[in-house]
């Protein structure tokens, strides 16, 4: 598909900062960005020589996202701009792949927090979620069961180098 491109990889991790330490001194990388939520927090890195790459993640026990950890099953996503997310999905959907938003909730206890709070209860309904500042999101599965986070950055033009901030 030539309107994606792979972004990053994200990982599980269960102490953010211990991890920070052992990539970025076992790698050298580049921190390009972190954010925190209450219940989440993410950094993403970028390698200096190669340009790859890494996206940590973190979630508490109150995130929809959590599930206990297991060892070695860390992988949280491979993340992949496309050019036009409508586009994308309708090309996948001829093929059968749908959207996965509505199934990666895995703690029952925080869905069911977010469904007692109406601002939060429609967000867990839908099959692309629209950020703040534009971007569409869909999660699809591969054969396997590996999740791909597909956005678009409308504003952006798709074919000028990486921006720093993925």
């Amino acid at each position: 598909m030539a309107d994606a491109w792979l972004c990053d990889a994200g990982i599980r991790v269960t102490d953010l900062d211990a991890s920070i330490e052992f990539y970025t001194s076992l790698l050298d990388l580049v921190e390009l960005k972190r954010a925190q939520e209450e219940d989440s927090a993410y950094v993403l890195f970028k390698d200096r020589r190669s340009g790859q790459r890494l996206e940590l993640n973190w979630y508490s026990e109150k995130s929809p996202f959590y599930r206990p950890f297991v060892g070695g099953e860390g992988l949280d996503h491979l993340e992949v701009r496309v050019r036009s997310l409508a586009t994308t999905l309708a090309k996948l959907k001829e093929r059968g792949v749908e959207p996965v938003n509505r199934k990666l909730w895995v703690n029952p206890v925080a869905v069911e927090a977010m469904r007692s709070r109406p601002e939060d209860a429609a967000w867990l309904e839908k099959d692309v979620w629209v950020t703040s500042t534009g971007h569409s999101i869909a999660y699809v599965a591969d054969p396997d069961g590996n999740l791909l986070c597909l956005y678009d950055h409308p504003e952006e033009d798709f074919d000028a180098p990486v921006p720093e901030h993925y």
